[in-house]
């Protein structure tokens, strides 16, 4: 996501770029008008002179736009900057050209992630709207120098307290107004018959109340055993509902999706493995984690021990046999499903490809390289093991790892 530089000093210099997906500080804020001989200006921005006179002609042109894309959401990225708007007219024959143009506007640079910003900056501008109705507040700037100090004051507030606390209140006079940045997550992938749901936090956390009735009939099935499919046919809800409800929960970040856990699964290590050797919070929450229920702690060097030779051709089933990891009080379900959680290993999945035309049913639609074995299980009915020694057997069908 980023690349580091070494500079001459020895400091590490991370750059990011644009679709990075990183949240960046707010640089500057600035108010730009239309000045009805001097056209598009800023007339006020903190820190002062952040946006240069050239930088700013250069965009005016999107800064005070046409007609058509007032009061809209605008962004522009350029100069190594991104730049988020929202250009107001207000209609009144008060004004020199019977209209006030303003764009307050919030600098970040290139890369930085800015959608979460779009319905803050919307919310100021249409406060700001509201106090030059009332009052004239941005229109008489050049007239006023107690309004132009409290302007000043009031992005400086604005820009220190979103930075710094990601929330705001702003009151001027009669009004008042409270700003939030909100946190938008992505929309999640879609949610899989094959894949197994598991709480990110203790069930007993969340009221009932909370949910719509579906997931209140879906949330007593997952028990992180559970596939979706299995959980719509318990539940005895439609599986897209499951689907549906599921994608929901795993946007808010309740649940995480994880492959089905089999003794004849493969796992590897990932590079953030490292991260349980230095973590002590990583390593008392693994230990809590992983170990067998009744038992004493595991010791965090057989836990290590046990992630670091998952690899290829490596089997849970294999794992088991070489160290035993009930004597190591550790349970081998809890081990993989916190290493996936936390990132420190990965599932490497089985795709079988049938060389031959012809064959079974189930060759003919599914073994193509576009399913996993899982898949495969879930939609037919059939076990790992069945599937295998049917490869095994059959020379024109082979296992693609990935």
């Amino acid at each position: 996501m980023s690349n580091e530089n070494t500079s001459n000093n020895n400091e590490t210099v991370v750059s990011y770029f644009e679709g990075c997906d990183k949240d960046g500080p707010i640089k500057c804020i600035f108010l730009a008008e239309f000045h009805p001989t001097a056209g598009p200006k800023i007339t006020c921005q903190v820190p002062d002179d952040y946006i240069s006179k050239d930088t700013f002609e250069a965009v005016s042109v999107y800064i005070i736009p046409k007609a058509q894309l007032q009061r809209s959401t605008l962004t522009i990225t350029a100069f190594n900057l991104k730049i988020l708007g929202y250009p107001v007219k207000i209609d009144n024959k008060k004004y020199a050209r019977n209209a006030f143009y303003f764009n307050l506007c919030f600098v970040f640079d290139a890369w930085a992630r800015t959608v979460q910003y779009e319905t803050l900056v919307k919310k100021f501008s249409e406060y700001l709207m509201a106090m030059e109705v009332e009052t004239a507040f941005l229109s008489q700037q050049e007239q006023n120098n107690n309004d132009r100090l409290r302007l000043v004051n009031m992005l400086k507030q604005i820009l220190r307290d979103l930075n710094v606390h990601k929330t705001c209140t702003i009151s001027e006079g009669t009004m008042t107004t409270h700003l939030k940045v909100l946190k938008i997550n992505r929309d999640p992938l879609p949610t899989l018959d094959h894949q197994v749901p598991v709480f990110l936090e203790p069930l007993d956390m969340f009221q009932s109340e909370q949910w719509d009735l579906t997931t209140q009939q879906v949330l007593p099935y997952i028990n992180g055993k559970n596939h979706v499919a299995k959980i719509a046919v318990e539940a005895n809800v439609e599986n897209n509902l499951v689907k549906a409800c599921l994608q929901n929960l795993v946007y808010y970040g309740v649940v995480k999706m994880v492959p089905i856990f089999q003794y004849s699964n493969v796992y590897a290590a990932t590079s953030k493995l490292h991260r349980l050797t230095t973590n002590k919070h990583l390593q008392d929450e693994c230990l809590q984690s992983v170990a067998k229920e009744g038992r004493q702690m595991p010791n965090i060097r057989d836990v290590f021990r046990l992630y670091s030779n998952m690899a290829h051709g490596t089997t849970v089933k294999d794992l088991c046999v070489r160290f035993n990891p009930i004597a190591m009080k550790i349970d081998e379900r809890r081990l993989v499903q916190f290493g996936i959680l936390e990132g420190l290993i990965h599932r490497i999945h089985k795709y079988p490809v049938t060389l031959a035309e012809g064959g079974s049913s189930v060759a003919q639609h599914y073994y193509n390289g576009l399913y996993s074995l899982d898949e495969i299980c879930c939609s037919t009915g059939l076990n790992a093991q069945q599937i295998e020694d049917q490869v095994e057997k059959d020379p024109s069908i082979t296992l693609l790892w990935k």
